[in-house]
């Protein structure tokens, strides 16, 4: 993969520090407790993280991230603009995630996503994530659920796990 993607009008890139205003925008109408600068400014500094952003233009329009180590992805955020939603650039976002994950070796891609978000479920489940369980409470804010899904990497690995 190519760090710079095109598909259309829209580019995908690894993020830098000059595109958190825009992240953070993003963040705050897309989650109930939305990450502070600090959590970003961190993350782009841990060695283990890799994050990207989606881009029409200069402007970005969503952003993913994912830990990267010990032959595993853990993806960690994703999420679009509410005026971006629904074209197929969460899928694309999520497909560099993979295609990253791959071309660094990682075997397995793990991720938790609220009960409540069906179209996150049905997305992941649309590209090989399997239910493997559930985390009580998980998300502290609002004391949901998290259904924690797997997807694996290698070819000839087909066992996703239980529901």
């Amino acid at each position: 993969m190519m760090m710079e993607e095109v598909a259309g009008a829209v580019t995908v890139r690894l993020m830098k520090k000059g595109d958190l205003d825009q992240v953070l925008l993003i963040e705050q109408c897309s989650f109930p407790a939305p990450w502070a600068t600090e959590a970003y400014l961190s993350e782009l500094n841990n060695k283990f993280a890799r994050y990207f952003v989606l881009l029409e233009q200069e402007r970005v329009i969503g952003y993913a991230g994912m830990w990267l180590f010990a032959g595993e992805s853990h993806i960690t955020t994703i999420a679009v603009h509410p005026d971006y939603r629904s074209r197929g650039y969460g899928r694309m976002l999520m497909a560099t995630l993979i295609e990253y994950s791959k071309e660094h070796h990682a075997d397995t891609m793990i991720l938790e996503v609220r009960v409540s978000n069906s179209s996150a479920i049905r997305l992941y489940s649309s590209m090989g994530f399997k239910r493997i369980g559930i985390r009580k409470n998980y998300y502290i804010e609002t004391h949901e659920d998290a259904i924690v899904m797997l997807r694996h990497l290698k070819q000839g690995n087909d066992s996703g796990g239980r529901e």
